[in-house]
């Protein structure tokens, strides 16, 4: 089974759920078949990412939190909400405080059990957390696909 995590921006308002829709049939759905993917559990494309799947694959899901799910952002609680039947597993990782480097461990626990990233990152600033985790998979060695939003 293909291990794949998906990474991307919190800031998705910029584009209509059209275009993310057409972004996940051209990019992800190729490699859904026979796939599990681990997924932030934030809002933005962590939450499109997770309803996306969950209504249109049948691949296993994983959601990872920095800390408990009850804090992450309403959205996103309730993209996990909408898909539970769907998820195989959700991981709160217990961070306290959660801050910078919370999501940046949460975001490397996600490359860790992964072979492939697939990142939707808004430009190209290196500061981001997609851009970051995206750099951690690439100094792990694992496949990357990165796709401008």
């Amino acid at each position: 089974m293909r291990k794949i995590t998906i990474t991307g921006t919190r800031t998705t308002g910029h584009r209509d759920l059209a275009h993310y829709t057409r972004l996940f049939e051209t990019y992800v759905a190729p490699f859904a078949s026979d796939a599990h993917f681990h997924l932030g559990g934030s809002r933005g494309i962590d939450s499109l990412a997770l309803t996306w799947l969950a209504g249109e694959t049948e691949a296993w899901i994983t959601v990872a939190v920095p800390g408990t799910l009850d804090q992450q952002p309403p959205e996103a609680r309730h993209a996990v909400n909408r898909a539970w039947d769907r998820i195989a597993e959700i991981v709160e990782l217990g961070a306290d405080p959660l801050d910078d480097a919370a999501y940046l461990a949460r975001n490397r626990w996600l490359v860790d059990r992964s072979s492939f990233v697939i990142g939707f990152p808004v430009g190209t600033s290196t500061g981001s957390g997609t851009w970051q985790t995206l750099e951690y998979a690439a100094q792990q060695d694992k496949a990357r696909l990165i796709v401008p939003t």
